[in-house]
Formats: C-alpha cells, sequence, structure tokens
C-alpha cells in the first residue's frame, strides 16, 4: 500500500536562460588515483574485430529518458551506424526508445534490455552511448571499457573525481575510443573564440569568467511532487537507486529533476561544467591539466530538502604557469548567481577579450566578429574541427584516431568543478597536484574525492 509522507522542499527558479538547448545541438555541432595520465593514440580496433556484415558500427543505447533520447535519434541520423540494443530502467522509456528505433529501420529488430551488464556481454556490439544518470556513470563506463565498447558518455564524466580517474585508466587500459558529450567544441562560435585565444590574438589571458546556469531548473514538471510514495510500477527504484544511497521515492527528485540532488547529481555546477569550463580549458591550452588552488562560497540547502544542490556559487581558481607552462598564472572565475560574470565563457588577456555562449559571440576587436571562422592568415594554431560531434566519434571508431572531446579531456573539465564543490563545501581553500592528482595535506577533504557504494555494488 502506497504511503505519503511531507518532506522539506526548497526550491529557487532558474536565473540563467537557456536560449538554444543541448539536445538541439546534438546532430550538428574512493581514494584518488595518483598515477599520470597519458593521451590516446592510435590504437588497434576491437571495431575491426565485430564488424557487422554491413560494415556498420553496431551500437547499444544505454539510458534513453531525456539525454539519451536526443543522443540516439542523432544515431538514428547516422548511416555508418546501426542501433541493435536499447537499456533502461523505466519500461515505458524503454518501450517508446525500442518503438522509435524499430520505426527508423521499418524492422523489430531492436532488442531490449533491463540490465546494462547483459547489453555489455553482447560481442556484436561495438560502441555504446551512456545517457544514465551522473551517480550510475563510472559503473558503466568501466564495464563498458572493459568489454572493450567505444563509448559515447554523457557529463560530467562521473558523479565524483575519483570515478573519472578509474574511467580513464579503463580506457586508456583498454584501448577505448571515447567522445564525451561536451558537443560545444562542434560548434563553430565555440571552435571560433577558443581558436581566437589559443592564436594570442588577445595577448596573454589574465582572467577566465566561466558563468554557469544558477537555481533549479524544473525538467520534468514535477516540483509540486514534494512526498515520499511508491516508485511508480514501470520504473525499478531499487536499480535506478543502484550505488547511492538508497532514499524514498519522490518524483521531484527522480527523472530529470535528478540533477538537483547530491545523492545522484551534482547540481547546476556539475550539470554545466562540462560545457563551459571544457571550452574555457580548450582556448588556453589546458586540457591536459587543472588548477592547483581552488577556493569559492555557496548556498546549500538543507540535507533534507528534496533538492539540496547549490543553487548560487562562486568559485575561484588559479592556474599556475609553473604547471600549466603558460607564460603567467591565471584566475578563472566559475559562477552560478552573481551578475558580474555572464553566462558563458570570457577570456580576459593583455590585449583584449573574446566571449561566447549558445547563441552568442562578442569580443573587443570587431573584425574578429565577422565570419563563420578566424581568417586563414591568423590561424598559426588550428584546433581540432568537427561539425557533428555524433559523426566525429563514428569516424574516430573507424579510425582509432581520438575524438575531439576524448575521455582525459572530458576528465579534467570536470575536474575543476568537483574540485570547487569540495572547497565550497568544507569551506577552505583547495590545493591540488595536477599532475598527482590528489589534494594536498588535507586528509578530510581528500575523502570527497569519492564516494561509498551502497551494497552490494563496486566498481571494478
Amino acid at each position: 500500500m502506497a504511503y505519503i509522507k511531507t518532506v522539506q522542499f526548497i526550491i529557487m527558479e532558474n536565473k540563467a536562460s537557456r536560449p538554444i538547448s543541448r539536445r538541439h545541438f546534438i546532430g550538428t555541432a574512493a581514494a584518488a588515483f595518483t598515477l599520470p595520465l597519458i593521451l590516446p593514440g592510435c590504437a588497434s580496433s576491437a571495431f575491426s574485430r565485430r564488424t557487422s556484415p554491413s560494415n556498420r558500427i553496431n551500437m547499444a543505447m544505454i539510458g534513453t529518458g531525456w539525454q539519451g533520447t536526443g543522443n540516439m535519434e542523432g544515431f538514428l541520423n547516422e548511416p555508418a551506424c546501426q542501433v541493435i540494443a536499447i537499456c533502461d530502467l523505466d519500461k515505458d522509456h524503454l518501450q517508446n526508445a525500442v518503438n522509435k528505433v524499430n520505426d527508423h529501420y521499418q524492422t523489430k529488430d531492436c532488442a531490449s534490455y533491463h540490465d546494462y551488464r547483459e547489453v555489455l556481454a553482447r560481442e556484436d556490439i561495438d560502441a555504446v552511448m551512456i545517457a544514465t544518470p551522473d551517480h550510475w556513470h563510472a559503473l558503466v563506463a568501466v564495464e563498458a571499457a572493459r568489454r572493450k565498447k567505444d563509448i559515447y558518455g554523457e557529463k560530467p564524466l562521473a558523479k565524483t573525481l575519483a570515478e573519472q580517474q578509474a574511467i580513464v585508466r579503463a580506457c586508456q587500459k583498454n584501448k577505448v575510443i571515447w567522445q564525451m558529450g561536451s558537443w560545444q567544441r562542434s560548434v563553430p562560435t565555440f571552435h571560433k573564440a577558443a581558436e581566437i585565444v589559443r592564436n594570442g590574438l588577445i595577448g596573454e589571458v589574465t582572467r577566465v569568467e566561466v558563468g554557469l546556469p544558477s537555481g533549479w531548473a524544473d525538467f520534468a514538471n514535477t516540483k509540486q511532487y514534494t512526498q515520499i510514495t511508491e516508485p511508480p510500477p514501470e520504473l525499478d527504484y531499487e536499480m535506478w537507486i543502484g550505488p547511492a544511497q538508497m532514499e524514498p521515492y519522490i518524483k521531484a527528485r527522480s527523472h530529470k529533476n535528478w540533477r538537483w540532488n547530491y545523492n545522484t547529481g551534482g547540481g547546476q555546477l556539475m550539470d554545466w561544467v562540462g560545457h563551459h569550463c571544457d571550452i574555457a580549458h580548450w582556448g588556453l591550452g589546458f586540457d591536459g591539466t587543472g588548477p592547483s588552488e581552488i577556493e569559492g562560497t555557496a548556498e546549500f540547502p538543507p540535507p533534507t530538502a528534496v533538492w539540496n544542490t547549490s543553487p548560487r556559487y562562486r568559485i575561484e581558481l588559479k592556474y599556475l604557469g609553473s604547471v600549466t607552462k603558460y607564460p603567467r598564472d591565471i584566475t578563472m572565475i566559475m559562477a552560478g548567481g552573481y551578475d558580474d560574470i555572464r553566462g558563458g565563457v570570457k577570456w580576459i588577456g593583455t590585449n583584449g577579450w573574446v566571449w561566447v555562449d549558445r547563441g552568442g559571440f562578442d569580443a573587443s576587436n570587431p573584425d574578429w566578429k565577422k565570419g563563420r571562422n578566424l581568417p586563414e592568415e591568423l590561424r598559426k594554431v588550428k584546433l581540432y574541427s568537427s561539425d557533428n560531434h555524433t559523426r566525429n566519434f563514428l569516424e574516430c571508431i573507424k579510425s582509432r584516431q581520438p575524438t575531439i572531446t576524448p575521455v582525459e579531456v572530458g576528465h579534467r573539465s570536470a575536474s575543476a568543478g568537483h574540485l570547487g564543490y569540495i572547497a565550497t563545501r568544507t569551506g577552505r581553500k583547495i590545493r591540488w597536484d595536477p599532475v598527482a592528482e590528489k589534494i594536498v595535506g588535507d586528509p578530510e577533504a581528500s575523502k570527497l574525492l569519492g564516494r561509498e557504494y551502497r551494497s552490494p555494488w563496486k566498481l571494478s
């Protein structure tokens, strides 16, 4: 018999506009490990050993509730691959996705799965798309890498920094091709802005401002459903919670809105750091490094609130030139809910500035705003170019060359957010060794690099 209980609920409206959705661009555009990361090179292909007769890449979709559906539609539009399996813990999501695939191919061949391990055990699957809630990323991705499946994974890379390191190690060990869902790198305006910075047109960078959303967005229109109830029959809630700590089912913190609960997500900071901090790093050339000092402030609702992630935060990260090999130290401000930090990414240099966001581009030099790309004579440094994030992944599966956002890049981009969370949660400056990848001199803060899994789940 269902039971009802009132639970404290705190809500703030999202103060940042989203003029262009994430899904719109899909088709277009717990101790820490301390070993240094290795950038991927050309690898021998497991794909070549199990290529389908049509020479198409066989793919499985794991997680098709929202973002995963948008990703799946992108892959359905690519003739280089065939979606042959769907896995989801919600029967309705599962059936809707299977129907969509079968309707697209005009067949009844798409298989449905409840357990991701059964999907990954199939030898005929070459690659997977993972769009589960954050708390599931590590378990699914590490197992997929162990099975030598190439992976298109959603950001942030994982729920914790230590889990991210485990994913990177698994992908490197098994020579997996990885594409992070940080699709902004495949959009011309972001590419152009990053090239302006990398080519020194604004001089030496002194400061970077990364504006992220604040508050919470009620993606599922469920903010009024704040009571404890029995889970709906179509959802395997026990499995859905998985390695996270068991909590009573509340509709307002399940599908889509799981990101506003620290048990399963990371709030606006972690939901967006893999996009805008990723672009900030790209422009700086910091894809393989990170900050050395991190401090900040954040507002935290009570832990018992239905939505308990920080709605307003401001984090200062210092990137030391002695570590990054940049000519000077750089300060980065990541903030959500502060009017002086504009949404998107702004690099400020000794000779000018450039700003970019979804649907927006501005610069101190009006000439830089002209044209789709930077003039060829100014492109002494040419960044990796992709105009279709999904297709770039499939092309790299066949070539065995790194994608535009390989796993190491996704790891470094999200690490800044994880460290910012630790600094704001502890209320003190965090000193980070970007080479050894560990917190220096703070055992208590170091515990926040990982998390305890609920039995019987373990990260292999």
